[in-house]
């Protein structure tokens, strides 16, 4: 992996810290430079008929580490529990589950890209959800001479008025375009899922993967399936149904994995989200009446009638203003919350009844946090060298921290 230098930030994800200059930097220069590992809700108790695992995986994603131990054990991958994902940047650690699994064949295991590290027996599956949050350790290298002073002030705001919990981009996929996917789903436009599946080939560095898109562009289905790599299962799988039914788009879409159509519907919950954290980014720590304010304890959502009587809670970080995941059920804030929430679906084209996907995909809704508790963070300075350590609750992303310090991105 080779060390990135970005010189420039989004605009549609204002930083919370924009008065302090960023420290820069260049992030990935190796998997060492990120590192994650979760903190879990509970430990194996050493009984029962399931085996958890903490598993180390290095440069793949959740989804391919699963993938990868369920063909060596030649089980289905649904049969894999597991509590959080994990992108494919650097090294994670993390904990599955399978059942009826043999600890010491579990420890066995030699898999290209994942190490098995503990097996315990449980006697539970472990379910997305099943930590409490994870541990980060991030490295910056070749940050500005202004770090020695600019870190300590960021984190120290960070503490106090918490972390802006922005999914950002590493939510929308290797292409930027998820919850592009997400949308047309929605719309139940299918022929432009499969273009926004197979993508642009501006977006991809590989030149035999920008080839294959452009074949597709083409018409010339048979080139693209030919050129595409291998590890692009799902624009695989789409291409070879449509080389036999040509223009049966939606047959076509129905190859993707149920699992990744709703990762999509999920992109797409999560950038109307963060288009809703910039709109109150300034506020981030304020209540408004008709919020849905979430108790950070317990996930516990209820509407402020005064927001002066409930912003003592907010000051002292027990409650926060939640924003929406949309979906067909979701709770609704009041007044002028909802109109700046509503506002913002509209402008997407898609409205509440849209969630109610067919074929076990509907899309409920929920609320989420604007604003998360950064915890136990620390820091260490070494040259232009900067190492940062920190923990955040389950469903937040250490680049929320990392970017508000280096103004990278």
């Amino acid at each position: 992996m080779r060390g990135t230098r970005v010189s420039c930030h989004s605009d549609a994800q204002p930083y919370l810290t924009r008065q302090f200059a960023g420290v820069g930097g260049i992030i990935k220069e190796s998997p060492e430079d990120f590192r994650v590992e979760e903190i879990p809700s509970y430990l194996p108790c050493g009984l029962g008929e399931h085996c958890y695992l903490t598993i180390e995986k290095r440069g793949i994603t959740t989804l391919e580490a699963i993938r990868r131990i369920a063909q060596s054990l030649k089980i289905q991958e649904r049969d894999i529990g597991y509590a959080g994902m994990k992108d494919a940047v650097g090294i994670a650690r993390q904990t599955i589950s399978v059942q009826w699994l043999d600890p010491d064949k579990a420890l066995a295991l030699e898999l290209d890209g994942v190490t098995v590290i503990t097996a315990q027996r449980h006697s539970n599956k472990l379910k997305l959800g099943h930590l409490k949050g994870n541990r980060f350790c991030v490295v910056l290298r070749g940050v500005a001479e202004s770090a020695a002073q600019v870190v300590p002030v960021v984190l120290d705001t960070l503490v106090k008025r918490g972390v802006p919990n922005y999914f950002g981009f590493q939510r929308y996929g290797a292409q930027g375009n998820s919850h592009l996917i997400g949308f047309a789903m929605l719309r139940r436009e299918w022929r432009e899922c499969v273009d926004r599946l197979i993508g642009d080939p501006e977006a991809v560095r590989a030149e035999e993967w920008s080839s294959a898109i452009r074949a597709y562009r083409q018409g010339d289905v048979g080139e693209a399936l030919r050129l595409f790599p291998r590890h692009c299962r799902s624009e695989r799988d789409v291409l070879q149904r449509l080389a036999g039914r040509p223009e049966e788009y939606e047959k076509a879409f129905s190859a993707v994995h149920p699992r990744m159509k709703k990762l999509f519907l999920s992109a797409a919950q999560s950038f109307l989200f963060d288009q809703t954290v910039a709109r109150r980014i300034d506020r981030l720590d304020e209540l408004m009446a008709g919020d849905l304010a979430i108790k950070h304890v317990n996930g516990a959502c209820f509407l402020v009638e005064d927001a002066a009587v409930e912003q003592e809670r907010a000051s002292g970080f027990e409650i926060s203003a939640s924003g929406p995941m949309f979906g067909c059920k979701m709770k609704r804030p009041e007044g002028e919350v909802w109109e700046l929430e509503h506002k913002i679906l509209e402008q997407s084209g898609i409205d509440l009844p849209h969630f109610d996907m067919p074929g076990g995909l509907r899309m409920e809704g929920e609320r989420r946090p604007l604003r998360i508790p950064l915890h136990d963070a620390t820091y260490l300075l070494e040259g232009d060298m900067l190492r940062l350590e920190f923990a955040l609750p389950k469903g937040s992303y250490a680049t929320s921290v990392v970017r508000e310090i280096s103004k990278l991105f």
